[in-house]
């Protein structure tokens, strides 16, 4: 029985007997995504939903970063807001034991300590929204990573003014900015909610 020439691809072969590389490969190679007719890519893959990717399912390691700096922003303004409150009613006791009696100085004393009491509010405040944006991180969509794109300008205008102390400060919300604006950080921040 002839099978025809050895070395024509095109001639009967025995079954069981086929030459590699030739015909449709059976399974597609490792590696190779699998095509949908030919030319045309696969189709994304689509969630349990029916819609497109979801994105990232982890939080990336510089959005992590930023979260983390956040929470340090926030307490060390709150804490130095309420440093800030005690020093005003310790320097208006101070200047009550001190005796000046005078309409002006003691005008004086109480702009100041209302001042500083104004001051350390603001930095309670502002503490509890980096607080508030650091734990919307997990959830929070892309008005939060816009949120803390400018809460972190704010923390970087604000440091200017009290350097050389400012300069941790500083240098946190420069990392915050550029931590949240990277790709990986607005992958993450424009992902899908997923819908339970």
């Amino acid at each position: 029985m002839s099978f025809g020439e050895p070395n024509n691809p095109y001639g009967q072969q025995p079954q069981g007997q086929q030459q590699p590389g030739y015909g449709y490969p059976q399974q597609t190679p490792q590696g190779v995504p699998p095509q949908q007719g030919y030319g045309y890519p696969a189709a994304p893959p689509v969630d349990q939903y029916g819609g497109f990717p979801a994105g990232p399912t982890e939080m990336p390691g510089g959005v992590k970063a930023a979260r983390v700096m956040l929470w340090i922003v926030g307490a060390l303004n709150l804490i130095g807001g309420l440093v800030v409150i005690a020093l005003s009613f310790a320097v208006g006791s101070e200047l009550e034991k001190s005796g000046t009696s005078t309409a002006d100085a003691e005008a004086f004393a109480n702009l100041g300590q209302g001042l500083l009491i104004v001051v350390g509010v603001f930095s309670i405040i502002f503490a509890v929204l980096g607080m508030v944006l650091a734990a919307k991180f997990k959830s929070g969509g892309n008005g939060v990573r816009i949120c803390s794109i400018v809460y972190a300008a704010f923390i970087v205008l604000f440091s200017i003014f009290s350097l050389p102390l400012g300069i941790v400060s500083m240098a946190l919300g420069v990392l915050v900015i550029v931590f949240c604006a990277k790709a990986d950080g607005s992958a993450w921040f424009n992902r899908q909610k997923q819908q339970y």
